[in-house]
């Protein structure tokens, strides 16, 4: 049996089988859709993703954060645009350059986005800010096939909860509602080291996520990940296994017109052992349109909260106020 949580536990199968019947896949739904009214957050079960590949993305990220030599992390560090192959974003971040509310987090990193081509790159200033190529470190040996069979892996799982959240919002009729807007996904992935905190700070600020639904996987350090409650309350999100902690983003508010919220979460981690965490973010794609979905317009008064978001104007402007040396030039 798995551990007692505060947050709902999610089967979403029936969307991942082509066998399901529509009475199972109508329960799945029900229960998505009262997870994300009611917390933004809830453990995804019976996801289908590989143990075997989980437990080797883990490995891979806890050696390269504790035993690659500087040398290889720094040949990848994030170069501000302007700077030759920088795009502001993509490669590693060193401890407390990231950024949060204004404030240093208590991590390090790696950053990768979605590839963008060589033909979309800006001339005569390397790339511009999220439109590079990923760095990928030289060791450990099997990083980036590993993690692009993974990331792989979480897309199409992504594309399962579109379908899954179209039918839990109403649109039984067109489960691909949402995916019009996903089917070329943004996606951004973030390999993450947490060092235990010493003394003040936080090792990641209060935030809400930017796009449609993130996909976490983590070790098992307990008491790092917290979740803000509807009543304000700071609720333990560990990791139970054989499930990802899923949220949903700021996008899923505009689609559904805050008939579903993106939820405030931080992580404060204060044991006594390396913390590595592996977060999936499932992304609109770069130039979709988002706006309120008409059924949520409906079920939320009849007028419309959010006026259209432009994704990537959205995320470049997240993006952007990352990095205490983040240029704000997106061209």
């Amino acid at each position: 049996m798995p551990p007692s949580t505060a947050l709902p536990i999610i089967d979403l199968s029936p969307f991942l089988s082509p066998s399901s019947t529509p009475e199972q896949k109508r329960a799945a739904a029900a229960a998505l859709n009262d997870a994300c009214t009611t917390h933004g957050f809830f453990y995804l079960t019976a996801h289908g993703v590989p143990a075997e590949l989980e437990s080797r993305v883990l490995a891979l990220a806890r050696k390269f954060f504790l035993d690659t030599p500087a040398a290889t992390k720094a040949a990848i560090q994030r170069l501000d645009p302007g700077a030759a192959g920088g795009d502001g974003a993509r490669g590693y971040q060193r401890l407390g350059e990231n950024v949060t509310q204004g404030a240093s987090d208590h991590h390090e990193a790696i950053d990768f986005y979605r590839p963008v081509e060589a033909e979309e790159a800006v001339g005569g200033k390397g790339y511009g800010l999220l439109r590079g190529p990923n760095l990928w470190p030289d060791q450990p040996e099997g990083f980036r096939a590993a993690f692009e069979e993974y990331w792989k892996r979480l897309t199409q799982l992504g594309d399962a909860v579109m379908k899954a959240m179209a039918w839990a919002l109403g649109y039984e009729g067109d489960e691909d509602v949402i995916l019009r807007w996903t089917d070329q996904p943004f996606w951004v992935a973030r390999v993450i080291g947490y060092p235990p905190l010493k003394g003040e700070g936080v090792s990641c600020g209060v935030h809400t996520d930017y796009g449609c639904t993130t996909f976490l996987l983590a070790d098992d350090t307990p008491g790092s990940l917290q979740v803000l409650s509807k009543d304000g309350e700071w609720l333990d999100a560990d990791m139970i296994k054989g499930c990802y902690v899923v949220n949903i983003g700021d996008m899923v508010s505009v689609m559904t017109n805050g008939l579903w919220q993106s939820t405030k979460h931080r992580v404060i981690h204060t044991g006594d052992r390396y913390r590595v965490s592996v977060p999936f973010f499932y992304e609109p794609n770069w130039d979709a349109v988002i706006k309120p979905l008409e059924k949520c317009v409906q079920k939320t008064g009849g007028a419309e909260k959010y006026g259209e978001v432009v994704y990537s104007a959205h995320l470049m402007g997240k993006v952007s106020g990352n990095f205490y040396s983040a240029a704000t030039d997106g061209k």
